[in-house]
């Protein structure tokens, strides 16, 4: 039966309805938010998978294009593959929920969000999470739910509530948080540069929201929800339980002490192993759940290790960094590069520099009119960075996820396009990982785009903060390493520069965050962070004046939109050829601007130039080494600039007499001219003669010194010509010249009475 239930918050209503759509799923509902839909279902598998050691969730964030009324690009024309946004969404989802589950459930539970309308006004994923939340809750499958999720962004410095997309470009903050009533779940922000008491302040608003979210979750499943399914609990051994708390506890308790990482696993894979040997007889096929169980003491030697030991297994104390390194230019053909260490955590950060509109990432989502990205950031994690062998089959959803956060951190500094005109991809190839990866790929973004000289507006450094909570006693862990990470309840990544926080991410399994906690957990971060920018800006404390020699040297200019014709030319045939003519890459937008991208300045100036000369007017009194074009009776066809053409008439090619013009010029010849005037209609009429006496003055010019030369053995050669047949005209003096109009020269000395022999014969034919 279909039922709608309504929430009112901070002023707009978000609905969910049941009971019409997919109804075979275990719950299936609509969320609306404004005129956002998302379709969330939610299925339990039947039987458990056997031989698993994790519980198998699977959540997909699926965008439709229909929802915005598009059609997906490509040849296919249907969507593919999850676009980077679908990804990071579906993550969110997974993060906010998966905690609650019990870990030893082996039933795969599959959730589905499909994005069917976009307002573009409310955001999909935050609908998606709080409709996950509803339908889980009301389903029979087992889980510790609700959840709450909201968005928070501040905007003239009031902090707001799931704020319209409209408004986020001016938002100083985007922040998404779920939680439920015993604590925050998940965390994903990015800002500019804001303060930790800002966060702190925007998180307790974010839940108190969330309690409202979840309060409303309870009164709809007390009217709609389903008992839920009691699923078996796994077997308990207890003969090996005993024997391992017995036999092996201590073994356990000493190699969680070991500093390095692989010794460590070593001495774990030993004492399992001890287990395995003892027990090999009377339960031989307990291999998976000695491996569980012994994953369980471990997990509990290091909680004791830190809450009441107050130590850490490579010995530091609870907020001592790990040693941190720094170089740059580690590879010199790139644009820039540097080598970020970290323990035993290293990423090597690559910095290419790329041409806008050209080498940009288009973004094909949801989103109309979505601006394609300038800066892009890409993380690689291959396997032989924590020594294990596995197909490399290209990113998964951790690498898009670790990459997406370090790309936020970084986005907040960047430059914008009037002050750097470029495209950056910053890769970062991790090639060793202990912990906190993501943040290690800031650092050696920053010090890498440092190093090739893009004018960041300050470094960025990020760290790793866990916590260890347990019988009401907790430990706030600065730099975790994988240790930490896998057994701790918080992993809480911060970055930011001196002056503020620009990402933050949380996943939290402990419950309650109070507070003061996060107050504790942000000031420990933030000293850190200084500690690891002070290492920083050892290595390099600023960027760069100038590029790599290897970078492109990308120009911008501005022309008259309407000359954009004149620049790509018909069918591209005029860009093409000036790209295969300078090497440059030129990329034109609607608005005018051009930019041209070339690895050197010859290059670059000479593509100036070209575009240039294609939008300016010719103008009188100017010089131009012409070409000749085309040759006609009277005269001759110069282009001067290209695609502009001008008569050089043949009065106005020497002072000598020039009997015939293929013996002056040919097609293609160079032509020293100077532009006599423009006339009524526009036309350009050109002189070679006017500057003959000034030829050594324009030998000093350094465009026109090589072609003087030329003229100059033109004369010399001109000067050999036979004289006119028309008398006595002194050498060198100039004829009489009544324009630019052919003369007609009927050959004689053009006296009088051919005029009336010419009237005489034109009577006669009459």
């Amino acid at each position: 039966m279909k039922q709608i239930f309504e929430l009112e918050l901070y002023g707009k209503t978000m609905s969910f309805e049941t009971g019409r759509l997919a109804k075979q799923a275990n719950a299936a509902l609509l969320a609306k938010h404004g005129n956002t839909a998302v379709l969330v279902t939610a299925v339990l598998a039947e039987k458990a998978r056997e031989g698993l050691d994790f519980f198998p969730l699977l959540v997909d964030f699926e965008e439709r294009y229909y929802a915005a009324g598009k059609v997906p690009g490509g040849f296919i024309k249907r969507e593919g593959r999850p676009s980077e946004s679908a990804i990071l969404s579906g993550r969110m989802v997974d993060r906010s929920i998966r905690s609650l589950f019990q870990d030893w459930m082996r039933n795969d539970v599959h959730v589905v969000a499909t994005v069917m309308s976009v307002d573009q006004v409310n955001p999909a994923n935050i609908l998606a999470i709080n409709g996950a939340s509803l339908a889980l809750s009301m389903s029979d499958i087992p889980w510790d739910g609700p959840i709450g999720a909201v968005r928070i962004g501040c905007i003239d410095g009031e902090l707001v509530v799931n704020p319209d997309e409209a408004q986020m470009p001016e938002s100083t903050l985007d922040l998404v948080v779920a939680g439920h009533r015993g604590g925050v779940t998940m965390v994903e922000a990015g800002a500019k540069e804001v303060s930790e008491d800002l966060l702190v302040d925007a998180m307790e608003l974010a839940n108190e929201a969330i309690h409202k979210i979840v309060d409303f979750i309870d009164d709809v499943c007390a009217k709609a929800g389903k008992e839920k399914v009691v699923l078996p609990a796994p077997a308990v051994i207890s003969e090996i339980d005993e024997w391992m708390e017995k036999e092996v506890y201590g073994d356990i308790y000493e190699a969680v002490q070991i500093h390095a990482k692989q010794p460590r696993g070593a001495a774990i894979a030993a004492a399992q192993a001890k287990t395995e040997a003892n027990f090999a007889e009377t339960h031989p096929d307990c291999e998976k759940y000695i491996a569980t169980k012994m994953d369980e003491m471990v997990k509990k030697c290091v909680r004791k290790l830190l809450t009441e030991d107050k130590r850490r297994s490579d010995g530091r104390a609870m907020n001592e960094l790990r040693k941190i390194t720094c170089e740059v230019d580690i590879l010199p053909m790139t644009h820039g590069s540097a080598l970020f260490t970290r323990g035993e955590t290293q990423s090597l950060g690559v910095t290419t520099l790329g041409m806008m509109g050209t080498d940009d990432q288009v973004l094909d989502g949801l989103k109309l009119d979505e601006p394609s990205k300038r800066f892009i950031l890409h993380y690689n994690f291959p396997p032989y960075s924590v020594g294990e062998v596995r197909p490399m089959r290209g990113p998964g959803r951790r690498e898009i996820g670790h990459g997406a956060l370090a790309e936020r951190a970084l986005r907040a500094v960047f430059p914008d396009e009037a002050n750097f005109p470029y495209v950056v991809r910053q890769v970062s190839d991790i090639l060793e990982s202990n912990g906190s990866s993501s943040m290690a790929s800031v650092c050696s973004g920053s010090l890498a785009m440092m190093a090739a000289g893009v004018p960041v507006k300050k470094a960025v450094a990020g760290i790793a903060m866990g916590l260890i909570a347990e019988n009401g006693k907790f430990g706030i862990l600065t730099d975790i390493q994988g240790l930490e990470d896998h057994y701790g309840d918080m992993d809480f990544k911060v970055a930011g520069t001196r002056d503020g926080v620009t990402a933050l991410q949380m996943d939290n399994k402990a419950g309650g965050i109070t507070r003061e906690i996060l107050t504790q957990a942000l000031t420990q971060a933030k000293e850190g962070r200084m500690q690891i920018l002070d290492i920083m800006d050892a290595a390099i404390s600023a960027p760069r004046t100038e590029l790599a020699a290897t970078a492109p040297k990308i120009v911008t200019m501005q022309i008259d939109p309407e000359k954009i014709r004149d620049i790509i030319g018909p069918g591209g045939k005029m860009i093409r050829s000036i790209v295969q003519r300078t090497g440059a890459k030129i990329d034109v937008e609607d608005s005018g601007r051009v930019s041209i991208a070339a690895v050197n300045d010859e290059s670059s100036k000479a593509a100036v130039k070209i575009i240039s000369d294609l939008v300016r007017e010719v103008q009188a009194g100017e010089t131009f080494v012409g070409t000749v074009t085309r040759m006609l009776a009277f005269g001759v066809f110069i282009e001067v600039l290209p695609g502009k053409e001008g008569l050089l008439h043949v009065s106005e090619i020497s002072t000598h007499h020039i009997p015939k013009l293929e013996d002056a010029f040919g097609i293609g010849d160079k032509v020293l001219v100077t532009v006599k005037e423009i006339d009524d209609m526009h036309r350009v009429n050109l002189s070679r003669k006017r500057i003959l006496d000034k030829l050594d003055e324009l030998a000093a010019d350094d465009d026109f010194k090589d072609q003087v030369l030329v003229e100059k053995a033109r004369e010399e050669r001109y000067a050999l010509f036979p004289k006119s047949e028309g008398g006595s005209r002194r050498e060198g003096a100039p004829r009489r010249d009544d324009g630019d109009r052919p003369r007609r020269d009927f050959g004689g000395d053009r006296g009088g009475e051919h005029r009336p022999a010419r009237r005489f014969e034109r009577d006669r034919k009459n």
